[in-house]
């Protein structure tokens, strides 16, 4: 699908506390769960806001992401060295900090029935333009903790790995300089 094609037929939104999502399957149990049992809990604890993908027609939600505040720090490398070889090319002396502010993406789902469409591309980039143009607090990257089989596609749009720590993992830790879009 292109861009115009999913503009036309998807709206996204914000999914509402008192809301409940009766169906959605993305192949992935856990996936699956949190939308259709947790993400009311999470918004109400002010832990997590779930945007979901619905289609304009039928209301069925198509795909949905779940965003957090995050940091990214000293705290998240096993050397110093390793955090410096980080933030040496991307901060001037001054601006060196303990810990630069991004905004995780915590849950991120593709109903099985529309992967492959280019949705999930879509999805990425509204979230690196919404944090981008409205930007309130400062939000430098976006995170996500990847499981093994999303890394390629989290790749193809430009993220990249944290650090090697947690390559015997089942997740990953990738990152998105969303200063990479201003150039």
């Amino acid at each position: 699908m292109t861009n115009a094609e999913i503009e036309s037929s998807y709206i996204i939104r914000k999914l509402n506390e008192d809301e409940t999502i009766s169906e959605f399957d993305c192949g992935d149990e856990d996936l699956n769960d949190f939308i259709l049992n947790d993400a009311p809990f999470y918004l109400d604890a002010l832990l997590a806001v779930t945007y979901i993908l619905e289609d304009r027609n039928t209301n069925d939600v198509a795909a949905y992401f779940s965003l957090a505040n995050d940091r990214i720090g000293l705290a998240d490398f096993t050397e110093s060295r390793d955090y410096n070889r980080f933030r040496r090319p991307k901060f001037i002396n001054s601006k060196r900090l303990k810990s630069y502010p991004a905004a995780k993406i915590c849950r991120f789902a593709i109903s099985e029935s529309l992967r492959g469409q280019a949705i999930g591309t879509y999805l990425l980039n509204f979230i690196k333009t919404f944090f981008l143009i409205n930007n309130k607090t400062g939000c430098r990257f976006i995170t996500v903790d990847a499981y093994r089989e999303a890394i390629p596609f989290y790749q193809r749009n430009d993220f990249s790995f944290l650090n090697d720590d947690d390559r015997d993992k089942g997740t990953r830790v990738l990152f998105f300089d969303l200063n990479d879009l201003r150039s």
